[in-house]
C-alpha cells in the first residue's frame, strides 16, 4: 500500500517523508487519543480536529504537507463501527484494511477520513463466522436478493404488475410526481397516474403520455381514488407543499392498505406534531428523508448524529436509522452519500459509495423524487417495504454510475432498462469494497 502511494505521489525533498504508514491504534478504539499523541500527530489530522497545541518537545514531529498519510485497518481516532471519529483521528490518503470491510469505512465522515480504501485478505477471511448471528448491518455491494426475478417478471397483464398513484402538488408544482412517476414506470410498475388538484390538470397532461391522471383536489377524493382505481402503491409528498393538505393526505393514504412511500413535504408537515404520523404508519410504509428531513422528524436522533463522540461505540447514521424505523414501525430510508435503509426486524443495509461505487452526481436536483417512484413501483410489484427500499436506492445509484457525469433527475429513469441488464450480466460480482 506503501509503495502504491508513494508512486504517485512523487518525491517531497529530502527533508520530508514521501509516505507514512499509521498504525497507531486498532479497530477497538472506545475512547480519545491521549493528548500527547494528538500533539504529535500535528498535521495527519483532519482540519477540523487539529489541536491548537504544538508536538511536545523532544519528540518528532508528525509529516510535514506534501507527505501522503497510510493507515492501517482504520486511521487512528476513528470508531470502525460506526465511522465517527472519537476527538481528533487522522486523515489518510489510504487504508489498507484486513479480514472485511468495517462499517465506519463507509459512514461518513470516515469514509472520508479514510480516503482510497483497499482490502487484503493476508490477514483472516473476507467472510468472518459471526456464530450464525444475523448482523445488524450490512454492506448492499451487489443488487439485493430477488430483484431481478421480483421485478423482470415476463407475464401477466398491466395490473397483475402493480399500480402506483403518484400524489403531485398544485399549479407550477407538479415536476416532483412526475419524475416520481417515472421512476415506478420504468420499476416495472404495470400502472401508473399522476394525481394532481383539478387546476393542474391540464399543465401535466401536457407532459405526460403512457402515465395516466386522475385529478385529486383533497384527502377525500384521495381516498375515494385509492379505493376505486386498484392502487397498490402510493408515492406522496414530492412537491406537495407543506401543510394541512399534505397530512391530511398521507394520513388518507396510509389508511387504504396501499403500500406507501412517504417522501419530502409529507414528512416536513409532521415537524411539529409527528404522533399521528407515527401512530398511522404500518409495516407497508417507506419514508425517504435526506439529512433535513430526517432531523425534522427526528430531532432528537440527528441531534446525536452531530455530538461530539466521547466514548466509543459511537452513535452512528445505521444506529439513527434503525432507531427511526423502530419509532415509526416501517421501513426508513435515509438518504446520503452513505445511503442507509432500516427496519426493525430486518436491520440496515449500508450502500457503499466509495471507488466504484460511487456516483456523487446524484446530488442533483430531483434525484430523491425519482428514488422515490423507483421504490413505489418495486412494491406496487410485490416487494416488501425494506427489500423495496433496498432494491431501489441500488438501482437508484446503479442507474447514476450508468449514465456518469453530467446526470441530471430526468435521466434516471431511461437509465433503469440498463441497470436491470446489468443484472443478467457477468459482471455482477460480490466485491468485497
Amino acid at each position: 500500500a506503501a509503495a502504491a502511494v508513494a508512486q504517485g505521489m512523487g518525491g517531497r525533498g529530502a527533508d520530508a517523508a514521501d509516505v507514512v504508514l499509521e498504525a497507531l491504534f486498532g479497530i477497538g478504539l472506545s475512547r480519545p487519543m491521549p493528548a500527547e499523541i494528538v500533539a504529535a500527530l500535528g498535521p495527519m489530522l483532519a482540519p477540523d480536529r487539529t489541536p491548537p497545541a504544538p508536538a511536545l518537545e523532544g519528540r518528532t514531529a508528525a509529516p510535514r504537507d506534501g507527505a501522503a498519510v497510510v493507515s492501517v485497518d482504520v486511521p487512528a481516532g476513528l470508531c470502525a463501527d460506526g465511522g465517527r471519529p472519537i476527538g481528533p483521528a487522522v486523515q489518510a490518503d489510504m487504508t489498507m484494511t484486513f479480514v472485511a470491510p468495517k462499517l465506519g469505512q463507509f459512514l461518513l465522515p470516515g469514509l472520508s477520513l479514510c480516503g482510497e480504501l483497499r482490502f487484503s485478505r493476508l490477514i483472516g477471511s473476507a467472510r468472518p463466522d459471526r456464530g450464525g448471528q444475523a448482523p445488524r448491518a450490512r454492506l448492499l455491494r451487489k443488487a439485493p436478493q430477488g430483484l431481478s426475478k421480483e421485478a423482470c417478471a415476463p407475464w401477466g397483464h398491466k395490473y397483475d404488475h402493480g399500480h402506483v398513484l403518484a400524489v403531485a402538488g398544485g399549479v407550477g408544482k407538479g415536476g416532483a410526481a412526475r419524475l416520481a412517476a417515472r421512476g415506478a414506470l420504468r420499476a416495472g410498475a404495470g400502472a401508473v397516474t399522476v394525481a394532481p388538484p383539478p387546476s393542474a390538470l391540464q399543465e401535466n397532461a401536457a407532459r405526460l403520455d403512457a402515465i395516466m391522471l386522475h385529478a385529486v383536489a383533497d384527502a377525500a377524493a384521495l381516498a375515494k381514488a385509492l379505493k376505486a382505481r386498484r392502487i397498490d402503491a402510493v408515492a406522496l409528498g414530492m412537491g406537495l407543499g407543506v401543510g394541512e393538505r399534505a397530512r391530511e393526505m398521507a394520513l388518507a393514504a396510509l389508511g387504504s392498505g396501499a403500500a406507501c412511500v412517504l417522501d419530502a413535504d409529507a414528512l416536513t408537515s409532521f415537524a411539529e406534531a409527528p404522533e399521528p404520523f407515527f401512530e398511522a404508519l404500518n409495516p407497508k410504509a417507506v419514508l425517504t428523508p435526506h439529512a433535513g428531513e430526517f432531523a425534522r422528524l427526528f430531532p432528537d436522533l440527528a441531534a446525536r448524529l452531530r455530538e461530539d463522540a466521547a466514548t466509543g461505540p459511537v452513535f452512528s447514521k445505521v444506529d439513527a436509522a434503525l432507531a427511526a424505523a423502530e419509532r415509526a414501525g416501517c421501513a426508513v430510508l435515509l438518504k446520503g452519500p452513505d445511503t442507509v435503509v432500516a427496519s426493525r426486524d430486518r436491520g440496515a443495509d449500508v450502500l457503499p459509495a466509495r471507488g466504484p461505487a460511487r456516483a456523487p452526481w446524484l446530488a442533483t436536483a430531483g434525484a430523491g423524487d425519482v428514488l422515490a417512484g423507483i421504490v413505489a413501483g418495486l412494491m406496487a410489484r410485490g416487494l416488501e417495504a425494506f427489500d423495496a427500499a433496498s432494491s431501489g436506492a441500488w438501482l437508484h445509484a446503479r442507474a447514476a454510475r450508468l449514465f456518469g457525469p453530467g446526470l441530471v433527475a430526468e435521466d434516471l429513469p431511461e437509465m433503469l432498462p440498463r441497470a436491470f441488464a446489468y443484472l443478467a450480466s457477468d459482471e455482477v460480482a460480490d466485491d468485497p469494497l
